[in-house]
């Protein structure tokens, strides 16, 4: 089996989560500036076999999409440009912030490395895959 990948964007970095190629374990990857996610994937695409990109869709708490869903629509499309096979579908990703920071504070980090912006963001991709994988298996 292929593996599956998950992208937090954001406007200036985008969280990268995957899994294992049997697509049981989410984990966090790594975390790119979102002008460099192109290069990355495409770099990423050659040396591994993605079956579905897993995108969180941002949305306000009454379920409208909130004001930085036009970016994240506009990175997709030009995700879609590059990568014009590859099966993409979207997840919520409302609290997956929250979540993350959340898990940060009780694996005991220190302040300041929990204050690491670029690991929220891996961690809310890692959440949002893992997401994703629960609703498949339901």
């Amino acid at each position: 089996m292929a593996q599956l990948m998950a992208l937090d964007i954001g406007a200036k970095r985008t969280g990268i989560a995957i899994t294992d190629e049997l697509q049981i374990i989410a984990s966090g990857y790594s975390t790119v500036l979102t002008h460099e996610l192109i290069g990355f994937l495409k770099i990423y695409f050659e040396e591994h076999v993605v079956e579905k990109l897993v995108v969180g869709l941002p949305k306000r708490l009454h379920n409208e999409l909130s004001d930085s869903y036009k970016f994240v629509e506009a990175q997709m499309n030009l995700i879609s440009e590059y990568f014009p096979d590859l099966e993409v579908v979207f997840i919520d990703e409302r609290f997956t912030s929250k979540m993350a920071k959340k898990v940060l504070y009780q694996s005991g980090l220190t302040k300041k490395k929990r204050q690491n912006k670029a690991l929220v963001d891996e961690i809310s991709a890692t959440i949002i895959l893992q997401s994703f994988l629960t609703q498949k298996q339901s």
